[in-house]
């Protein structure tokens, strides 16, 4: 990866949505928080999907293009209408989704702009929810080849992956990222013989090939091995709101330091504390500035 002070320049792939909370809904799907968090961090981010003709969908459009991110890469489909995602919220703000199908964004055709957004990238980020249709499956497959470097942001939702496509994922990836969770449901099904954390994420690093592989672990914070070294942020303490969206911002955090200051323990650092950030506040896309993470960060700096 070329940390050179350019620009960075990240694309997303997948699912844009509209996250329906019981009294309110907001724009979602993480794929665009990430690409969302990134633009407001300053990197040149792009959403590559696929909304309905529909009038969410225009909300959708207008919505992201008022923060800063070009729509020339989001198709519009004339049968399917513009995704949705029923949210629940438990008493610790943990979410629990219920999730259409089918929708637009399962249908992503591989054209020209899709490739040439790609190519002209630093990074590609995509997730496994995406691959739930075989449309949207096969066109990550092609884009995935004209990647730079491919970021695995692994996103289970049942019953919307399988062990093969997970497996084949992670096998061209250059970099993934799990929670907790996830990384030791997909050891198992690795036939990991390993308990701990750090242990199993040596394992899939070794079983895929990936230098690079980072594990959040909800309020206890974040492990990230980066080039065969361990870096570690114990999480800070919040009262949490809701927790929708706050992993999107993490990975956007942390990619927009690591790609470009190439400081691993800075970037989970950093990446932690707007993620602990995001979930004091509801829903995926809070506003939040530079400075009120500096300060949250260094509460007794003058």
């Amino acid at each position: 990866m070329d940390n050179s002070k350019k620009e960075l320049s990240i694309v997303c792939f997948g699912e844009v949505l509209f996250d329906v909370f019981p009294k309110h809904k907001k724009i979602g799907g993480a794929p665009l928080n990430v690409a969302l968090r990134l633009a407001s961090l300053g990197v040149k981010a792009q959403i590559i999907s696929r909304v309905g003709n529909d009038e969410i969908g225009r909300e959708m459009l207008d919505y992201i293009k008022k923060n800063g991110i070009p729509t020339n890469s989001i198709q519009i489909d004339e049968t399917l209408s513009t995704g949705e995602v029923l949210v629940q919220l438990n008493d610790k703000g943990s979410a629990s989704y219920t999730i259409n199908y089918p929708v637009a964004w399962d249908k992503i055709e591989c054209n020209p702009e899709a490739e040439n957004t790609v190519k002209k990238a630093d990074a590609f980020v995509f997730g496994s929810l995406v691959c739930r249709d075989l449309t949207s499956y096969q066109t990550l497959l092609e884009l995935i080849n004209y990647a730079k470097y491919k970021i695995f942001d692994v996103n289970l939702r049942t019953p919307f992956y399988t062990k093969e496509i997970l497996i084949s994922l992670m096998l061209q990836s250059d970099f993934i990222k799990f929670n907790d969770d996830e990384l030791y449901e997909i050891s198992a099904f690795l036939n990991s013989p390993y308990h701990s954390l750090e242990q199993n994420i040596l394992f899939i690093a070794e079983r895929t090939n990936t230098k690079h592989i980072c594990v959040t672990k909800g309020s206890h914070g974040a492990v990230l091995f980066y080039n065969e070294k361990m870096y570690y942020n114990s999480g800070y303490k919040i009262d949490v709101v809701d927790t929708v969206g706050s992993g999107d911002s993490f990975l956007a955090s942390l990619l927009s330091k690591l790609l470009t200051t190439n400081e691993p323990q800075k970037a989970i650092d950093f990446a932690c504390a707007m993620g602990a950030l995001v979930a004091k506040n509801t829903g995926a896309n809070p506003k939040i500035a530079i400075k009120e993470i500096d300060d949250f960060m260094n509460p007794t700096k003058k």
